[in-house]
C-alpha cells in the first residue's frame, strides 16, 4: 500500500511541475516578437527550472538519509501547496516574469523530492522486485508528464487571462498530493547521524569518488545523465519542431511531447516485466540502439504529424528500456546509510546534463541556427 501511495504522491507532483513549465513556456513563446526571443525564454524556462536541482539536490540527499523519508515528502508536499499558491497570484495580476521566476522554486521542491523518491523504493519494496518497482515508477512518472505537457497546453488554450482559474487547479491538485503522501507507512531514518555539510560541491565530491571505486555503479550515473540530457534536449526542440517545421498549434505539440513520454512509460514497463527478479543490463544497449536509428530517421525525413508522433513515440519506448536497469542499479549497489546521498549525487549529475542540454540547444537554434531536424540527427550521431 505504501508503494501505491507513493505512485499516486509522485504523479501528482510530476504532473502539476510539467504542467506549470509548460503553461509558462507556451505564454512567454506566445508573446515574444523574435525567433531568437522565443528560444532565449524556452531555454530561460528549462534553465530556472533545473537550476535548484544543481544547487539542492545534494542538500535533498542529506534529508532522505538524515530523516524518515515519509516526513520529507509529506513536508515537499506542503512546500509545492505554498508555490502554487504564489503562481496563483502571479497569474491573477499578470505578472509573466515572476511566474516564470517561481519555476525555479517549483525545481527547489522537486530537488529536494528526488533523492527521497527513488530512495525509498529500496525500503518498500524486497530487492527482487525492484526493476518491476522501477518500471511501474518510470511508467506512471512520464505518463504524469504526458498529461501534465498536454493539460498545460489545454489550460493555456481554453483559460486565455484567465490563467488565475490555472492555478487554483493546481493548488488544489497539491492538496491531493499531500492527502495521498499521508499515506506512506511510516519508515525509520536511514541514518540518523548523518552530519549536515553546507559544502555541496565538496559533498558531490566525495560521492563521485565513492562511485567510481564501483564501475558499475558509477556507468549507471553517467549513464542516467545522458539520458536526462537527451531527453531535455529533444523536449526542447520538439516546441520549435512542431511550431515551425509543422506548423501545429499548441495542443498538438504538447501531443507530440506526450507521444515521446507515452513511449518512455511503456517501455519502462515492458523493461520492469522483462527483467524478472533481477536488473537485466542487457535492455540497456538495446534501447541505445533503439534511440540511435530513429532519431536519424526523424532528422533525415519530412514526416507529417502522424508519423512524427510515431517515431517520437519508439525513440521514448527505446529510452525506456536504456533507463530502467540505470535507475535500479543506482538504487541497488550503494550501501543503504550513504543511499540518499548517493541517489542526490546522481540526480545532480542528471540536471548537469539537463543544463548542458539547454545550453546546446540555445546555441545550435540560435547562433548556429540549425533547424529542428538537425537537432534530432545530432542527438542520435551522440546516441
Amino acid at each position: 500500500k505504501s508503494f501505491w501511495y507513493l505512485i499516486a504522491t509522485q504523479f501528482q507532483g510530476a504532473f502539476s511541475d510539467n504542467a506549470y513549465k509548460n503553461i509558462v513556456t507556451l505564454v512567454a513563446v506566445s508573446t515574444a516578437v523574435t525567433a531568437q526571443q522565443e528560444s532565449q525564454r524556452i531555454s530561460l524556462a528549462g534553465t530556472l527550472f533545473i537550476l535548484p536541482f544543481l544547487l539542492f539536490s545534494m542538500y535533498g540527499g542529506f534529508l532522505a538519509d538524515r530523516f524518515s523519508k515519509r516526513s520529507v515528502t509529506i513536508y515537499t508536499k506542503v512546500a509545492e501547496v505554498a508555490i502554487m499558491l504564489l503562481a496563483t497570484l502571479e497569474f491573477s495580476r499578470g505578472h509573466l516574469s515572476l511566474a516564470m521566476g517561481l519555476l525555479f522554486l517549483t525545481g527547489s521542491q522537486a530537488a529536494f523530492f528526488g533523492p527521497t523518491k527513488y530512495g525509498i523504493l529500496p525500503e518498500l519494496l524486497p530487492e527482487k522486485r525492484l526493476s518491476w518497482g522501477n518500471g511501474i515508477l518510470e511508467m506512471t512518472t512520464f505518463l504524469s508528464i504526458i498529461l501534465g505537457t498536454v493539460g498545460g497546453a489545454i489550460l493555456v488554450e481554453q483559460l486565455a487571462g484567465r490563467l488565475y482559474l490555472a492555478g487554483l487547479i493546481l493548488v488544489v491538485l497539491a492538496l491531493v498530493g499531500t492527502a495521498t503522501s499521508l499515506g506512506i507507512g511510516r519508515l525509520p531514518a536511514a541514518n540518523p547521524a548523518a552530519r549536515f555539510r553546507w559544502n555541496f560541491v565538496g559533498e558531490v565530491r566525495r560521492y563521485v569518488r565513492l562511485a567510481r571505486e564501483d564501475r558499475v555503479l558509477w556507468l549507471a550515473v553517467v549513464g542516467g545523465a545522458y539520458f536526462w540530457f537527451l531527453g531535455f534536449l529533444f523536449q526542447t526542440n520538439i516546441i520549435l519542431y512542431g511550431k515551425n517545421s509543422l506548423g501545429l498549434q499548441e495542443s498538438h505539440i504538447g501531443y507530440l511531447l506526450s507521444s515521446v513520454a507515452l513511449g518512455i512509460g511503456l517501455g519502462s514497463y515492458v523493461a520492469g516485466h522483462l527483467s524478472g527478479n533481477k536488473i537485466e543490463y542487457g535492455l540497456i544497449p538495446l534501447g541505445s540502439i533503439g534511440i540511435t536509428v530513429f532519431s536519424l530517421i526523424l532528422g533525415l525525413g519530412r514526416w507529417d504529424f502522424w508519423y512524427s508522433a510515431i517515431l517520437l513515440a519508439v525513440i521514448g519506448f527505446s529510452a525506456g528500456f536504456f533507463i530502467v536497469p540505470l535507475n535500479a542499479l543506482v538504487q541497488q549497489r550503494p550501501d543503504p546509510s550513504i543511499k540518499g546521498g548517493m541517489i542526490a549525487m546522481a540526480n545532480l549529475m542528471t540536471f548537469v546534463g539537463m543544463l548542458v542540454a539547454a545550453g546546446l540547444f540555445w546555441m545550435l537554434s540560435g547562433p548556429l541556427g540549425m533547424t529542428p531536424h538537425q537537432v534530432f540527427l545530432i542527438g542520435g550521431v551522440l546516441t
